[in-house]
């Protein structure tokens, strides 16, 4: 059996909207094995975004606990958090972020700046990424010279540089046709099948969803089992 990577116990989350209190999740509890592909479905504002937060440290729970990898996120401070995001987990989003004045390899390369990495060394495991999601030979190309498959396939390359255990995906084909939507889900299954990557994603769309090993269904801040894909 798989050992647990991430693991939310009585989370819930609360935000002030004017004098009201808006409830986003509500008591969660859940269980996310090493090498475990969920996707989590909903409404727009039943929470899955928060959720996301919440395993990224981005957002701290109103009470309970998350634990990632170990880590008890809710006691760290923002700066112990902002290392111990840029060493264990990778972001995946709709839009692919890239800065445009930066080749495909320097965009890779960038949050290894924020390590103790030789040049060298960085410019060694942004080369390796790129080739992981088939981009070796497009390496020296700028943002508006790629397709958008291939921005999204750079944005991958660059969650993975640093070689996180957890990859948390917002929407990451929203953006694309069907057929480089399926594309870049099946480069996720590939890293969380043969790199042992660990991923939630977060999707509207059904048929991205089955790409992953499970479906949850989040509503109204609760959690809910959906059929295995």
């Amino acid at each position: 059996m798989s050992d647990i990577l991430a693991r939310l116990e009585h989370v819930s989350r609360t935000y002030q909207k004017g004098k009201e209190k808006v409830e986003v999740l509500h008591e969660l509890d859940l269980e996310i094995p090493e090498g475990d592909f969920v996707a989590v479905m909903g409404p727009s504002g039943s929470g899955k975004t928060t959720l996301l937060n919440l395993l990224g440290g981005l957002d701290k729970p109103t009470s309970g606990t998350v634990t990632v990898g170990g880590s008890e996120l809710s006691s760290m401070s923002n700066s112990q958090l902002s290392n111990w995001r840029s060493n264990h987990v990778g972001f995946i989003f709709q839009f692919y972020n890239l800065l445009p004045v930066l080749t495909a390899h320097r965009n890779v390369e960038l949050p290894l700046l924020l390590t103790s990495f030789s040049s060298k060394e960085r410019a060694k495991r942004a080369s390796i990424a790129l080739d992981i999601v088939g981009l070796a030979d497009r390496a020296k190309h700028y943002p508006r010279e790629l397709s958008g498959g291939e921005e999204q396939r750079v944005a991958i390359a660059r969650a993975i540089v640093s070689d996180p255990s957890l990859l948390l995906c917002d929407e990451p084909t929203g953006d694309l046709d069907r057929d480089t939507a399926d594309e870049i889900l099946r480069l996720l299954q590939v890293l969380n099948k043969d790199h042992g990557k660990t991923i939630v994603m977060v999707t509207h769309d059904a048929q991205a969803a089955e790409f992953a090993k499970r479906i949850l269904h989040c509503d109204k801040g609760t959690l809910e089992a959906m059929e295995a894909a």
